[in-house]
């Protein structure tokens, strides 16, 4: 039985990194070719042979699952519905909306979304949550 870790980039060697990146700039279409992609990362056919089934960002293994994003805001009028539109533009189908009541000007909100049609990483979601004036606090809870 295969078993697996989830660590941080910095902590891979640098071969697993450029790996990932070559395999992104043949799925986003920037490289047409293996050999292209590996010549603009600066690795190997054989290395990039070698580990490509054997790295995958995170993101890609939660495309197309149901995520549970926990989320603490200012009680900002209408910071809720910038929240929902951010969802909205990166594609995701909110599934649920929990919301504790507002106390010392700030609340807690969990919201569940179907990523199947995401069309940015759950990291750059994440990132522009984050970003949001009045959103304090933004993570993954559950996928």
């Amino acid at each position: 039985m295969e078993q697996y870790y989830v660590v941080t980039a910095a902590a891979l060697p640098e071969i697993f990194l450029k790996v990932a990146e070559a395999k992104q700039l043949l799925e986003t279409g920037e490289c047409a070719t293996i050999h292209e992609a590996t010549q603009r990362t600066g690795i190997s056919r054989s290395a990039f042979y070698k580990y490509r089934d054997t790295i995958r960002p995170l993101q890609s293994m939660l495309a197309g699952r149901i995520l549970t994003f926990q989320m603490t805001l200012r009680d900002v009028s209408g910071l809720l519905s910038d929240v929902l539109a951010i969802f909205a533009r990166c594609g995701a189908n909110i599934l649920t909306i929990n919301q504790t009541i507002p106390t010392s000007g700030c609340a807690g909100v969990t919201i569940s979304a179907d990523t199947a049609e995401l069309r940015c990483t759950v990291e750059a979601l994440l990132q522009t949550l984050r970003q949001t004036e009045g959103v304090l606090k933004a993570e993954l809870l559950a996928g």
